[in-house]
Protein backbone atom coordinates (compact mmCIF):
# COMPACT_ATOMS: atom_id res chain seq x y z
CA UNK A 1 0.00 0.00 0.00
CA UNK A 2 1.58 3.63 -0.52
CA UNK A 3 2.08 5.90 2.11
CA UNK A 4 -0.74 8.66 2.52
CA UNK A 5 0.95 12.41 3.05
CA UNK A 6 -1.25 15.40 4.28
CA UNK A 7 0.30 18.70 3.29
CA UNK A 8 -1.23 21.73 4.56
CA UNK A 9 -0.56 24.92 3.68
CA UNK A 10 -2.53 28.43 3.33
CA UNK A 11 -0.84 29.01 0.02
CA UNK A 12 -2.21 26.77 -2.60
CA UNK A 13 0.44 27.12 -5.13
CA UNK A 14 3.06 25.36 -2.54
CA UNK A 15 0.43 22.79 -1.96
CA UNK A 16 0.18 21.93 -5.28
CA UNK A 17 3.73 21.92 -6.28
CA UNK A 18 4.49 19.25 -3.01
CA UNK A 19 1.69 17.16 -3.37
CA UNK A 20 2.93 17.02 -7.53
CA UNK A 21 6.61 16.49 -6.38
CA UNK A 22 5.55 13.52 -3.30
CA UNK A 23 3.12 11.75 -6.24
CA UNK A 24 5.97 11.32 -8.32
CA UNK A 25 7.74 9.80 -5.69
CA UNK A 26 4.96 7.35 -5.78
CA UNK A 27 3.14 8.99 -2.50
CA UNK A 28 -0.53 9.11 -1.98
CA UNK A 29 -1.16 12.95 -1.25
CA UNK A 30 -4.29 14.65 1.22
CA UNK A 31 -4.24 18.37 0.86
CA UNK A 32 -5.70 20.94 3.47
CA UNK A 33 -5.38 24.74 3.33
CA UNK A 34 -5.21 25.53 7.11
CA UNK A 35 -5.06 23.60 10.73
CA UNK A 36 -8.59 22.81 10.99
CA UNK A 37 -9.15 21.55 8.09
CA UNK A 38 -6.24 19.16 8.41
CA UNK A 39 -7.06 17.95 11.85
CA UNK A 40 -10.49 17.04 10.14
CA UNK A 41 -8.79 14.70 7.95
CA UNK A 42 -6.31 13.26 10.34
CA UNK A 43 -9.50 12.30 12.25
CA UNK A 44 -11.07 10.63 8.99
CA UNK A 45 -8.44 9.09 6.83
CA UNK A 46 -4.76 7.19 7.83
CA UNK A 47 -2.18 9.84 7.53
CA UNK A 48 1.25 8.31 7.47
CA UNK A 49 3.05 11.55 7.81
CA UNK A 50 2.36 15.50 8.03
CA UNK A 51 3.72 18.24 6.36
CA UNK A 52 2.56 21.56 7.67
CA UNK A 53 2.84 25.22 7.67
CA UNK A 54 3.09 27.29 10.59
CA UNK A 55 1.20 30.64 9.62
CA UNK A 56 -2.10 29.80 8.73
CA UNK A 57 -6.04 31.21 9.32
CA UNK A 58 -8.57 29.18 11.63
CA UNK A 59 -5.86 27.55 13.14
CA UNK A 60 -1.99 27.77 13.09
CA UNK A 61 0.47 25.15 12.37
CA UNK A 62 1.99 24.89 16.02
CA UNK A 63 -1.17 24.72 17.50
CA UNK A 64 -2.10 21.90 15.62
CA UNK A 65 0.76 20.27 16.32
CA UNK A 66 -0.13 20.37 19.75
CA UNK A 67 -3.51 18.68 19.43
CA UNK A 68 -2.59 15.98 17.09
CA UNK A 69 0.46 15.18 19.51
CA UNK A 70 -2.43 14.47 22.00
CA UNK A 71 -4.19 11.86 19.80
CA UNK A 72 -1.60 10.75 17.11
CA UNK A 73 1.96 9.11 16.77
CA UNK A 74 3.10 9.94 13.49
CA UNK A 75 6.08 12.33 11.61
CA UNK A 76 5.50 15.66 11.47
CA UNK A 77 7.58 17.86 9.45
CA UNK A 78 7.38 21.69 9.73
CA UNK A 79 7.31 23.97 6.68
CA UNK A 80 8.86 27.59 7.77
CA UNK A 81 9.89 30.07 6.31
CA UNK A 82 13.93 31.46 6.81
CA UNK A 83 13.54 34.31 8.28
CA UNK A 84 11.13 31.98 11.31
CA UNK A 85 13.86 30.86 13.10
CA UNK A 86 11.77 30.74 16.36
CA UNK A 87 8.83 28.64 14.52
CA UNK A 88 11.66 26.03 13.82
CA UNK A 89 12.56 25.90 17.42
CA UNK A 90 8.90 26.19 18.74
CA UNK A 91 7.54 23.18 16.17
CA UNK A 92 10.39 21.16 17.21
CA UNK A 93 9.63 21.49 20.59
CA UNK A 94 5.63 21.14 20.35
CA UNK A 95 6.45 17.67 18.87
CA UNK A 96 7.77 17.92 15.15
CA UNK A 97 10.06 15.58 14.29
CA UNK A 98 12.19 18.02 11.67
CA UNK A 99 11.49 21.11 9.65
CA UNK A 100 12.13 22.10 5.72
CA UNK A 101 13.08 25.80 5.42
CA UNK A 102 11.17 28.04 2.41
CA UNK A 103 12.22 28.22 -0.57
CA UNK A 104 12.59 24.10 -0.58
CA UNK A 105 14.54 22.32 -1.64
CA UNK A 106 12.25 19.47 -3.67
CA UNK A 107 15.37 16.90 -3.27
CA UNK A 108 15.85 17.39 0.28
CA UNK A 109 11.92 17.46 0.82
CA UNK A 110 11.69 14.40 -0.75
CA UNK A 111 14.79 12.89 1.74
CA UNK A 112 13.41 13.81 4.54
CA UNK A 113 9.87 12.74 3.95
CA UNK A 114 11.41 9.18 3.24
CA UNK A 115 14.06 9.74 6.17
CA UNK A 116 10.76 10.18 8.57
CA UNK A 117 8.90 7.78 7.17
CA UNK A 118 11.29 5.05 7.52
CA UNK A 119 12.56 6.06 11.18
CA UNK A 120 8.96 5.66 12.32
CA UNK A 121 8.41 1.96 10.20
CA UNK A 122 11.64 0.84 10.82
CA UNK A 123 12.16 1.89 14.45
CA UNK A 124 8.78 2.08 15.17
CA UNK A 125 8.29 4.84 17.99
CA UNK A 126 11.53 7.23 17.95
CA UNK A 127 11.26 8.23 21.74
CA UNK A 128 11.41 5.16 23.05
CA UNK A 129 14.59 5.09 25.32
CA UNK A 130 17.88 4.14 24.10
CA UNK A 131 19.11 0.83 24.33
CA UNK A 132 22.31 0.84 26.82
CA UNK A 133 24.45 0.05 24.22
CA UNK A 134 24.06 2.91 21.74
CA UNK A 135 24.13 6.35 21.16
CA UNK A 136 21.31 8.04 19.45
CA UNK A 137 21.29 11.87 18.08
CA UNK A 138 18.68 12.64 15.71
CA UNK A 139 18.27 10.82 12.96
CA UNK A 140 21.68 8.76 13.74
CA UNK A 141 22.56 6.25 16.00
CA UNK A 142 25.88 4.28 16.79
CA UNK A 143 26.05 1.20 17.78
CA UNK A 144 28.86 0.42 20.29
CA UNK A 145 29.13 -3.31 20.29
CA UNK A 146 28.40 -3.11 16.54
CA UNK A 147 30.82 -0.79 15.62
CA UNK A 148 27.69 0.23 13.49
CA UNK A 149 26.36 4.01 12.41
CA UNK A 150 22.79 3.74 11.85
CA UNK A 151 20.37 6.78 9.49
CA UNK A 152 17.11 6.53 9.93
CA UNK A 153 17.63 3.06 11.04
CA UNK A 154 19.88 1.56 7.93
CA UNK A 155 23.27 1.08 8.68
CA UNK A 156 25.57 2.99 6.87
CA UNK A 157 28.50 2.07 4.66
CA UNK A 158 31.93 3.72 6.35
CA UNK A 159 35.26 2.03 6.40
CA UNK A 160 37.60 1.43 9.87
CA UNK A 161 39.02 5.33 9.87
CA UNK A 162 35.39 6.69 9.03
CA UNK A 163 34.03 4.39 11.72
CA UNK A 164 36.64 5.57 14.28
CA UNK A 165 35.86 9.39 13.79
CA UNK A 166 32.42 8.85 14.07
CA UNK A 167 32.62 7.38 17.17
CA UNK A 168 35.34 9.65 18.20
CA UNK A 169 32.68 12.25 17.60
CA UNK A 170 29.19 10.82 18.47
CA UNK A 171 31.04 9.66 22.00
CA UNK A 172 31.33 13.29 22.44
CA UNK A 173 28.58 15.35 20.74
CA UNK A 174 29.01 18.79 21.04
CA UNK A 175 32.61 18.92 21.90
CA UNK A 176 35.11 20.83 19.31
CA UNK A 177 38.14 18.49 17.87
CA UNK A 178 40.85 20.37 16.39
CA UNK A 179 42.08 18.52 13.72
CA UNK A 180 45.49 17.10 15.14
CA UNK A 181 43.98 15.44 18.16
CA UNK A 182 41.15 13.47 15.42
CA UNK A 183 44.24 12.01 13.55
CA UNK A 184 46.03 11.35 16.57
CA UNK A 185 43.06 9.66 18.42
CA UNK A 186 42.33 7.73 15.20
CA UNK A 187 45.53 6.78 13.28
CA UNK A 188 47.39 6.46 17.01
CA UNK A 189 50.12 8.52 15.95
CA UNK A 190 51.88 12.28 15.57
CA UNK A 191 51.50 14.59 12.09
CA UNK A 192 52.13 17.13 10.76
CA UNK A 193 49.58 19.47 9.31
CA UNK A 194 47.19 16.54 8.77
CA UNK A 195 44.19 19.10 8.52
CA UNK A 196 43.72 18.05 4.17
CA UNK A 197 43.49 14.25 5.45
CA UNK A 198 40.70 14.72 8.48
CA UNK A 199 38.82 16.66 5.86
CA UNK A 200 38.59 14.45 3.46
CA UNK A 201 37.52 11.85 5.51
CA UNK A 202 35.15 14.29 7.30
CA UNK A 203 33.96 15.06 3.48
CA UNK A 204 33.07 11.46 2.59
CA UNK A 205 31.00 11.04 5.94
CA UNK A 206 28.68 13.74 5.23
CA UNK A 207 27.78 12.55 2.09
CA UNK A 208 26.76 9.25 4.00
CA UNK A 209 25.07 10.95 6.51
CA UNK A 210 23.58 13.94 5.94
CA UNK A 211 20.34 14.64 4.26
CA UNK A 212 21.69 17.64 2.26
CA UNK A 213 25.83 17.64 2.82
CA UNK A 214 26.19 20.94 1.18
CA UNK A 215 24.29 22.19 4.74
CA UNK A 216 25.26 19.78 7.02
CA UNK A 217 23.55 19.45 10.47
CA UNK A 218 25.52 16.78 12.19
CA UNK A 219 29.21 17.27 11.25
CA UNK A 220 29.97 20.87 11.46
CA UNK A 221 33.11 22.70 10.97
CA UNK A 222 34.23 25.17 13.68
CA UNK A 223 36.34 27.39 11.58
CA UNK A 224 39.62 27.83 12.77
CA UNK A 225 39.46 25.69 15.02
CA UNK A 226 38.04 22.08 14.20
CA UNK A 227 35.25 19.74 13.88
CA UNK A 228 32.02 18.57 16.00
CA UNK A 229 28.99 16.21 15.99
CA UNK A 230 26.31 19.04 16.71
CA UNK A 231 24.09 17.49 19.84
CA UNK A 232 20.88 17.15 18.17
CA UNK A 233 17.67 17.53 20.16
CA UNK A 234 15.98 14.49 21.04
CA UNK A 235 13.38 14.32 18.52
CA UNK A 236 15.22 15.23 15.39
Amino acid sequence: MKERILVVDDDREIVKAIGILLEQEGYEVERAYDGLQALEILGEQSVQLLLIDVMMPKLDGLSAILKIRERQNLPIIVLSAKSEETDKILGLSMGADDYVTKPYNPRELAARVKSQLRRYTSLGDIHAPEREDEIQNGRLCYRLKERTLYADGEPVRLTATETKIVELLMRNRGRVFPAEEIYQRVWEEVSFAPENTVMVHIRRIREKIELNPKEPEYLKVVWGIGYKMEKMQANR
